[in-house]
């Protein structure tokens, strides 16, 4: 299969963004074109980004899993689609071809059906790393609900958050799912959500970990027997279900700058087109290649570069179970070896935490089957991008330093591997199609080079979100009403003298902890919701492996307590409410914040404090009270 919209020179680079530049809606039309559709498009683009209203290919009808699946069935039937790879390397791996995959993604279309799933339901996902993710989740797409996939560390309460948002009536789960030498009681924590959830209809349960559970006759039924129940019916086909363009695909949820995550909506059409098309440029996607992105399907990475890119473009993905450093720090050049990976997709938290245990869990890895090497999820430092180069690359391996969001469906700036150059700690160049520009604060486009301001984009992609579900002007308040008629990304940039990227971090109250946002407001809510706890504020300072650490400062009501006892309690707290990723690494105890005399926090100079900045905490004077900041500073973990 070849790729008519592969960039494959940096003339045509050149020549592909002055195309899409100068008419986006013909250059976007002509890569649609490559994919299976049941009915073409009235209009290629309707947009304005006041409302904010954006649909791509209009009045076209598809459906996104016979683009993954059924158009590649007639040449590459036989073809590996998935290989899995257990947490357990003992544990024998499994091979999906497509023939595999297009038979057991109908068996689970007919599950989902059998159990009252229809078009437009929302069905929660919430599995480890086993092919069936993948499979659920192509499954709700073939019948035209949409997945609403949870990440398997989040907490019960942000299940049920979820769950109540999206008012998702069917769940898919595991009994427990593992990772590295821990178990995760997947089904319990299901349970403990359902407590406040009692609109949801049927709970789907994997057997995976052989956990005992609890299993609620009239709501709670074992995959396996749902199987057996559509293969005793003949294993019947089940028809792709013709959907809208503009119909939602998915729900995933991702932390905002206040407490409540917020439901980020992606459409069939569009997303379909930008994932696929970003897929093949980016990592310059070779038929027969084998693709390995470490990140979790719970996260728009694993959206977007393990599941339905890759199966679009009908190439091998590899999905992974287990976690870098179990049974030891070799674990993932194991994985390169045994399946001759060809790109590798990865973050910068993975590369630092193994650039720890030094070139000791190399030694007798043979990784020569690499070609391409993949940053996401945060800017990848210097020292973490020549490591990454010289030991596993050997200096002969494109580093694609990908930026992009869960909002943006795909990746919007990186060099094109081998195409286009790379620099490192720069995401470089934007994709052709990708139109961003920098701003000051008051929305006054920056020219030229050398400079620094907000990035934001001028022009919609195809992949952009649609809506923030059952609340679109959240969306619009997030995204669009900062600097008129510019989509807000939220971070800031820096463009050098060659007009290539690099993105500087939030600029909003967001952290960027192991290359997953976290909302402080959201980790304030969870602290203050210890018994002891008055106030607390939250900040993001360096940390070596994560990138961002989270600091703590917490007004606690009674200081004589034990105070390595009482940080553990909010620890936990902090991991019952949102789950663990989002546990601070420092909590300082602190008599009162910086506030202004309105009453608001400023975070501003409680992060210069975290970060060790201290020369440039600005002026303090005009605070309530301005020796709190003495006392913080003397306090200082």
């Amino acid at each position: 299969m070849s790729y008519p919209f592969q960039i494959t020179s940096p003339e045509a680079y050149h020549q592909a963004v002055q195309k899409s530049i100068q008419d986006p809606e013909a250059f976007w039309a002509e890569i649609a074109s490559t994919f299976l559709w049941k009915k073409r498009w009235d209009k290629v683009l309707d947009w304005n980004f006041t409302e904010p209203k954006i649909e791509w290919f209009k009045g076209g009808t598809l459906n996104i899993t016979e683009n993954c699946i059924d158009r590649h069935l007639g040449q590459s039937g036989n073809k590996p689609a998935i290989i899995w790879e257990s947490n357990d390397p003992d544990e024998h791996h499994r091979v999906l071809t497509y023939r595999d995959l297009y038979n057991k993604v109908v068996q689970f279309a007919n599950v989902l059906k059998n159990n009252g799933v229809k078009k437009g339901d929302r069905v929660c996902l919430y599995m480890g790393m086993v092919p069936e993710l993948a499979i659920a989740t192509l499954a709700c797409a073939r019948i035209g609900a949409v997945h609403s996939v949870i990440f398997g560390g989040f907490s019960a309460q942000s299940i049920a958050d979820r769950l109540q948002d999206a008012q998702a009536g069917f769940i898919v789960t595991c009994d427990g799912a593992f990772r590295g030498n821990k178990e995760i009681p997947l089904k319990s924590v299901i349970d403990d959500a359902l407590v406040q959830c009692k609109f949801v209809q049927r709970v789907i349960v994997l057997t995976r970990t052989r956990t005992p559970i609890s299993m609620l006759k009239g709501r709670d039924v074992w995959w396996e027997d749902e199987i057996k129940k559509v293969e005793t019916m003949g294993n019947p086909d089940c028809p792709a279900e013709e959907m809208n363009a503009e119909d939602p695909l998915f729900i995933l949820y991702t932390s905002g700058s206040t407490g409540k995550p917020k439901g980020v909506v992606h459409t069939i059409g569009g997303y379909m087109v930008y994932t696929t098309y970003s897929f093949v440029n980016v990592f310059q996607y070779q038929p027969g290649d084998v693709h390995f992105c470490t990140a979790d399907i719970g996260w728009i990475t694993g959206h977007s570069y393990i599941v339905y890119g890759p199966l679009c473009a009908g190439a091998t993905t590899l999905i992974f179970e287990g976690v870098p450093t179990w049974p030891d720090a070799g674990r993932f050049w194991d994985v390169v070896d045994k399946f001759k990976v060809n790109i590798l997709y990865t973050a910068p938290t993975a590369i630092r935490s193994l650039m720890g245990f030094g070139n000791d869990p190399l030694i007798g890895k043979d990784l020569s089957s690499l070609k391409v090497l993949g940053s996401v999820g945060e800017p990848i430092n210097e020292e973490a991008w020549h490591w990454f180069n010289e030991k596993i690359g050997k200096k002969n391996c494109p580093i694609v330093d990908t930026w992009w969001q869960t909002e943006t469906g795909g990746i919007m700036i990186s060099n094109l591997a081998g195409i286009t150059a790379s620099k490192p700690s720069f995401a470089t160049l934007p994709l052709p199609g990708i139109q961003p520009i920098l701003v000051d604060e008051n929305g006054k486009e920056i020219e030229g080079n050398d400079v620094s301001g907000n990035l934001c984009i001028k022009f919609p992609w195809p992949g952009i979100l649609r809506t923030t579900y059952g609340d679109h002007e959240r969306c619009r308040v997030n995204y669009f009403a900062t600097y008129e008629n510019l989509y807000f990304t939220g971070d800031g940039c820096y463009r050098d003298g060659d007009g290539n990227y690099r993105i500087t971090g939030r600029v909003d109250d967001v952290l960027n902890v192991s290359g997953h946002r976290i909302g402080t407001a959201e980790v304030e809510n969870a602290i203050n919701m210890h018994a002891g706890v008055v106030e607390s504020a939250v900040v993001g300072y360096p940390h070596d492996i994560k990138g961002q650490g989270i600091y703590a400062f917490v007004i606690f009501e009674n200081t004589h307590d034990d105070e390595k006892l009482t940080k553990l309690d909010i620890i936990q707290t902090v991991s019952r409410v949102i789950g663990a990723i989002a546990k601070p690494d420092k909590i300082q105890f602190v008599t009162g914040l910086p506030k202004t005399r309105s009453g608001k926090i400023m975070r501003r100079i409680l992060r210069k404090i975290a970060e060790d900045e201290l020369g440039s905490l600005g002026d303090t004077s005009t605070l309530l009270d301005p020796d709190v900041v003495a006392d913080i500073i003397s306090g200082k973990l």
